[in-house]
């Protein structure tokens, strides 16, 4: 439960560079530039810019009882050819920035079904400037179509998740609803992958996320992960190699570069005060 096995390292974009599909190819581009300098492979997948349609919905209560205490309940849908598919994503995620306080939270249900449990360090731009990088630790579980209906209220929720009573003193019966009311539009390229040396491989994402109502362009993000069995037999150099390139991304393409928030973050303040958490 407590083991690292995914690091992945995002870097947000501004929205109004994605003003035609064209952009996801134009950014690349501009990684690909950059990458060998660091000797960094980079491999273009042969569908790498075929674009993915999917629906990010967030969950809360009213008082957003579960993100001010870290938590983070998503539910996402894929859609095929415009229809969305039968099965869709349920993650339960607790990220925090201290990693004793994320590898002791227990995220696996109680509920029969497979559950899918990560356990990742993101690595993220300083807040307010370029070239730097913090670190979140996140736990994530992710159910395939649990069949939980999300507005039933918190106990439901608890009764599933029950580390979620212990973690998070909320009235059980609070209501859950859609986050401010903001169904999210998911733009994904699974663009490709870079090598890093020494069998540090991570496969490369470019996203934009949209307000479904309007259309109109919230975010965009350029991430990529790595997956290992152990943390600590990373190689240095390859892990040096990355961090290096992580840094390059944000100081030599500065006008792609968003600072200062998370995804999540966005949604949940989205027209409106800041909302207080732990995502630093």
């Amino acid at each position: 439960m407590d083991d690292i096995h995914y690091r992945e390292y995002k870097i947000l974009l501004r929205p109004e560079r994605f003003f035609d599909p064209h952009q996801f190819e134009v950014y690349w581009h501009k990684l690909g530039q950059i990458a060998p300098e660091f000797k960094v492979g980079v491999t273009t997948n042969k569908d790498g810019f075929k674009r993915q349609v999917r629906e990010v919905l967030f969950y809360d209560t009213p008082d957003y009882d579960l993100y001010r205490n870290a938590f983070i309940l998503r539910k996402r849908t894929f859609y095929t050819d415009g229809w969305p598919e039968p099965e869709h994503e349920l993650t339960l995620k607790f990220r925090h920035p201290e990693l004793a306080v994320a590898a002791a939270v227990d995220v696996v249900p109680h509920l029969s079904g497979k559950a899918d449990i990560k356990f990742k360090e993101e690595l993220l731009p300083l807040k307010d400037s370029l070239g730097g990088m913090r670190s979140l630790y996140s736990h994530n579980c992710v159910l395939l179509s649990p069949g939980i209906v999300l507005d039933a209220g918190l106990e439901r929720i608890t009764s599933v998740f029950p580390e979620l009573a212990e973690h998070c003193p909320a009235d059980k019966a609070a209501t859950i609803a859609l986050v401010n009311n903001l169904p999210v539009e998911e733009v994904q390229v699974n663009v490709g992958s870079f090598d890093f040396g020494h069998g540090l491989e991570a496969k490369a994402t470019i996203a934009v996320w949209r307000d479904r109502a309007t259309e109109s362009s919230i975010i965009g993000e350029f991430a990529f992960q790595a997956k290992f069995d152990r943390y600590d037999a990373l190689h240095a150099k390859a892990l040096t190699r990355s961090e290096e390139f992580f840094r390059a991304a944000q100081t030599q393409a500065p006008e792609w570069v968003k600072l200062g928030a998370t995804k999540t973050a966005l949604v949940y303040n989205f027209g409106k005060q800041l909302v207080a958490s732990h995502e630093g």
